[in-house]
């Protein structure tokens, strides 16, 4: 299975959509957002779209937008951090900003994934690999990610927003 993972939108829908269609043609069959996302735009370009997401330290989860978000079915994140199971893989979702994002190391998963520095990187520790996809709004290159559960290979892809 491929897992898109994008991250620090702010907002920036045009990235988002650049984003979703790169990691579709490469055959992403689920989409994690690891926060930031900034409104409804960027949720607009994800939906129908697998999605598991977290809010960053910027995004606002009103009354309107949680309102919006159950009517169009996009399930809303369930504790810090959200945990996933994709592909035989488990995976922790924060933005990294969080208290809980400290003690990450400890958790039981094949993946830790994280936003908030606007900076790709990839690093495995001990048996965890831990993937900042980078971001889509103050990057140079703007970067996402995907992550093949069956050979657990990672690949950064650089976003081109016209």
């Amino acid at each position: 299975m491929i897992v898109g993972v994008m991250s620090d939108t702010h907002g920036h829908f045009r990235a988002a959509r650049e984003a979703v269609k790169l990691l579709s043609r490469a055959g992403a069959e689920h989409f994690i957002h690891c926060g930031d996302v900034g409104g409804i735009e960027v949720f607009d370009e994800l939906l129908g779209k697998p999605l598991t997401f977290v809010w960053g330290n910027t995004d606002a989860p009103t009354d309107g937008l949680l309102a919006y978000l159950t009517s169009i079915a996009i399930p809303l994140p369930d504790g810090i951090p959200a945990r996933i199971e994709l592909g035989g893989r488990r995976f922790a979702v924060f933005h990294g900003h969080e208290p809980q994002f400290r003690s990450c190391k400890k958790l039981d998963v094949d993946f830790v994934l994280y936003g908030h520095t606007h900076e790709a990187d990839i690093e495995v520790l001990d048996t965890k690999c831990f993937v900042n996809p980078g971001a889509l709004f103050r990057a140079d290159p703007k970067t996402v990610a995907t992550i093949n559960t069956a050979t657990s290979e990672i690949q950064l892809h650089e976003i081109e927003v016209r």
